[in-house]
C-alpha cells in the first residue's frame, strides 16, 4: 500500500482518494439492499429535535452516512492525523462537518466543542475506540460528553455482505456493491449530571455493551461470525482497575490502557493478540 500512502500525501491525490471514497459508499448504498432494524429510536429524538451523542465502533465507520437523516445536522469527531483528514473530507461530501481531536491530541478542546455543539442543539458523533482502540471498547471521553451536555448517547452498527474485513487494529469493514446490509440501532444510554467515579464506569459499560450487542447482531443478520472485541486485558489491565475520568484535564485520555505485546518493531501491537491478512467474506 506504499503507493496508496504516497498518493494521500499528496494535496491533488489526497483529495482524489477522498472522492472515489466517496462515490465507493454511495455505489455500495445505492446498489444494495439495506434495512434498518429500530429505525424509531433516533426517529424519535429527530422528530423532537433532541440533540445526541451517535456512537459507533471506529471499524464501522464505512457505510455511518447512510445510517443518518440529511436534514439533521451532525458533526463528527475526527483525529488530527492523516487518516483522520482523509475521513474528514470523505464525510464532507455528505454534508457531515467534523470537529478535530482525539485521546492523545486536542482532546479536551475537542471535549468543549462537543459539548457546546450540543448543548445549541446539534449532534454530534463520537468512536469510543478510536483513534487508536482498544478495538470494541469504549473510552470514557463519550461518558464525560454525555455527563457535561445531558445527551443520551445513542449506538448504531452495521454489517454487510460480502464484506472484507482489513487486517488493521479495528477490523475495519469493507462493504461492497450488488449485496445487502444492515443498520443495527441500541437504545440510548444517559448519564446524570452529577455522577460520580461507579456511575460513569457503569455508564462506560452500558454503551460498550449495548454498542457491542448491535454490531454482533449486524454481523448474524448478514450471515457472518461477529467481530470480536480486543480481549479484556488490553482494555482495563490485568488487574481491572478503572481511574476515575479526569474532567478537568484531557478527558479523552481518562482510561488507562494495559501494555500490550510487542509487535516486530518495538511498537505496541493494536487491537487483537493476532493480526491476519484482510480477508473477504
Amino acid at each position: 500500500m506504499t503507493w496508496l500512502r504516497r498518493l494521500s500525501e499528496s494535496g491533488i491525490g489526497h483529495a482524489a482518494l477522498c472522492w472515489l471514497a466517496s462515490l465507493h459508499i454511495r455505489a455500495v448504498r445505492a446498489l444494495g439492499r439495506w434495512r434498518v432494524l429500530r429505525g424509531d429510536v433516533p426517529r424519535r429524538l429527530w422528530d423532537e429535535g433532541r440533540p445526541f451523542i451517535l456512537c459507533f465502533w471506529h471499524g464501522r465507520l464505512l457505510m455511518m452516512p447512510y445510517c443518518w437523516d440529511r436534514r439533521v445536522p451532525i458533526h463528527m469527531l475526527i483525529s488530527r492525523h492523516r487518516d483522520g483528514q482523509i475521513i474528514a473530507r470523505t464525510v464532507a461530501h455528505f454534508g457531515i462537518d467534523t470537529v478535530a481531536g482525539s485521546s492523545s491530541r486536542g482532546g479536551s478542546a475537542a471535549l468543549r466543542a462537543l459539548v457546546r455543539l450540543l448543548k445549541s442543539g446539534h449532534c454530534v458523533g463520537i468512536t469510543p475506540d478510536g483513534p487508536r482502540g482498544p478495538r470494541m471498547r469504549a473510552s470514557s471521553g463519550i461518558v464525560n460528553v454525555a455527563r457535561l451536555s445531558g445527551a443520551p448517547v445513542v449506538p448504531v452498527a452495521f454489517s454487510a455482505a460480502p464484506r472484507t474485513l482489513l487486517a488493521s487494529w479495528d477490523r475495519f469493514l469493507i462493504a461492497w456493491p450488488f449485496g445487502r446490509g444492515v443498520f443495527v440501532w441500541g437504545e440510548p444510554v444517559t448519564v446524570a449530571p452529577h455522577a460520580g467515579p461507579d456511575e460513569m464506569e457503569a455508564a462506560r459499560t452500558l454503551i460498550e455493551e449495548r454498542l457491542n450487542a448491535a454490531t454482533m447482531e449486524a454481523d448474524r443478520l448478514c450471515g457472518h461470525a461477529p467481530v470480536e472485541p480486543a480481549p479484556e486485558e488490553y482494555a482495563r489491565g490485568e488487574s481491572g482497575d478503572l481511574d476515575p475520568p479526569d474532567v478537568e484535564g484531557d478527558p479523552f485520555a481518562a482510561r488507562p490502557v494495559a501494555t500490550r505485546p510487542l509487535g516486530a518493531a518495538g511498537e505496541p501491537r493494536r487491537g487483537a493478540a493476532a493480526r491476519p491478512a484482510g480477508e473477504a467474506e
